[in-house]
């Protein structure tokens, strides 16, 4: 599908979505726990939907509830209703000696990493694939890491289709991990050992650590015995734990906060975004900080979940350290192409192994709407001008790329088509028609 965006100001209030990642967490850990769990507002995407039916696969029971409820941030249906809840009873842990089983994960990688882990737990074989994109993203430094746990692994070069199969014996094992859902797989699954298991992780290369900041809030939430280094080099972790029922609604998620937020600030706009807390582990909420850095006026307000954005004057560029946060570049990356002077994001080498490589992808898609890049080996500079042209971008069926440029439409000068635009709904359905968006 192909979207035509109009120029126009954008402004008002938005509910943000809930946050992927944390939905996604909600439904492993419930999935492989004991009792029933209530996931409140869960994010309603493709991933999150991908995960509740790998987590049914797995033997757990994923129950949808969905009501007429304005307070709710998904989308509503013809009949006016959204998912409110998911209603998770455990069971996948003990489920999984009933094998083979064959987990298909759509385009969603961090349920692929995260439940093949868990999968492993196992004794019987657990077979995962997905789209052609999930295909195309290596799991090796994760399966080499089972492998040396006792795991027995089978792959295409480390890309789907991948069978795990268990026991999990435990010992040392060295991982690095450019993306941290490699060690947030491993964190999750090590305490579901077997009592008496112990499993130590040395992880000499770790990116993306806020997000292994928000695995560890969960199992430190359920007591679950995790000793660590500060600089997170070293974990250890005793089996014999047991996951007990979690409940309440899931925070929103400054991931694809980023979007409507970048959609104002290159529009002129004003925009207050309601469900995000401030004090949330999720790393992405320092792209609003990256708003102020070049320009913005983003106001906190005093309830935790109310963010105001505003741009008055021009952007200005600067240097950005994406490391934590590379899911930032698409939406830095244009943000920065509406600013003066160079904008450099660096130090997010591994933004190219997301859905797609985003640094290529984003250099490349730019230069389409007449705006100079530098491409580097970690990352790009964006040599502003104080805006884009209109023009065709092809979204290469990444989420972020597409909402990207989706945002970036509102301030250019021209109509921007964004072909594949369909795939935002991997992480923010509704998004498209929140910028009056056309289908073409």
């Amino acid at each position: 599908m192909i979207a035509r965006i109009r120029p126009h100001r954008f402004s008002g209030t938005v509910r943000v979505p809930a946050s992927k990642s944390h939905t996604i967490r909600r439904l492993l850990i419930a999935a492989l726990g004991e009792g029933v769990s209530r996931i409140d507002y869960p994010l309603d995407s493709l991933d999150t939907r991908s995960c509740a039916a790998a987590c049914r696969a797995l033997g757990a029971a994923v129950i949808e509830h969905r009501a007429v409820d304005p307070l709710c941030p998904n989308p509503p249906d013809a009949a006016g209703e959204s998912l409110v809840r998911w209603e998770v009873r455990g069971g996948a842990e003990h489920a999984l000696a009933g094998g083979p089983v064959l987990v298909d994960v759509g385009n969603s990688g961090t349920t692929l990493f995260l439940a093949l882990a868990a999968a492993a737990l196992g004794t019987d074989p657990v077979r995962f694939d997905g789209d052609g994109q999930i295909r195309r993203r290596s799991a090796a430094p994760l399966l080499k890491a089972l492998a040396a746990l006792g795991i027995h692994t089978e792959s295409e070069g480390g890309c789907a289709p991948i069978t795990v199969r268990g026991p999990w014996k435990g010992g040392r094992v060295s991982v690095e991990c450019p993306t941290s859902q490699y060690l947030s797989a491993l964190l999750i699954a090590a305490p579901l050992a077997p009592r008496g298991t112990l499993t130590e992780l040395e992880v000499p290369l770790l990116n993306e650590r806020p997000y292994v900041e928000m695995t560890l809030a969960y199992l430190d939430a359920q007591a679950v015995p995790c000793e660590r280094a500060d600089d997170f080099s070293w974990f250890r972790i005793p089996g014999g734990a047991v996951y007990r029922p979690q409940n309440g609604p899931v925070p929103g998620d400054f991931s694809s906060a980023a979007f409507p937020a970048a959609a104002a600030a290159v529009s002129g706009g004003s925009l207050t975004l309601l469900g995000l807390e401030n004090d949330d582990t999720q790393g992405d909420k320092a792209f609003f900080r990256v708003l102020e850095q070049m320009g913005c006026v983003v106001r906190r307000e005093a309830s935790p979940s109310v963010l105001r954005v505003e741009r008055h004057g021009p952007l200005r560029g600067g240097e950005f350290d994406l490391n934590a946060t590379p899911d930032m570049l698409p939406a830095c990356a244009v943000l920065a192409a509406f600013a003066r002077g160079d904008t450099a994001l660096v130090n997010a080498a591994h933004a190219r192994i997301k859905e797609t490589d985003r640094i290529a992808v984003m250099a490349a898609e730019l230069g389409k709407l007449g705006v100079k890049v530098t491409e580097l080996p970690d990352g790009l500079v964006i040599h502003g001008a104080g805006g884009i042209g209109g023009g065709a971008i092809d979204s290469r069926g990444d989420h972020r790329v597409a909402m990207a440029f989706a945002a970036a439409a509102l301030g250019a000068e021209g109509p921007v088509e964004i072909d594949g635009a369909q795939c935002a709904a991997v992480t923010y359905p509704g998004f498209l028609e929140l910028l009056e968006a056309d289908r073409i």
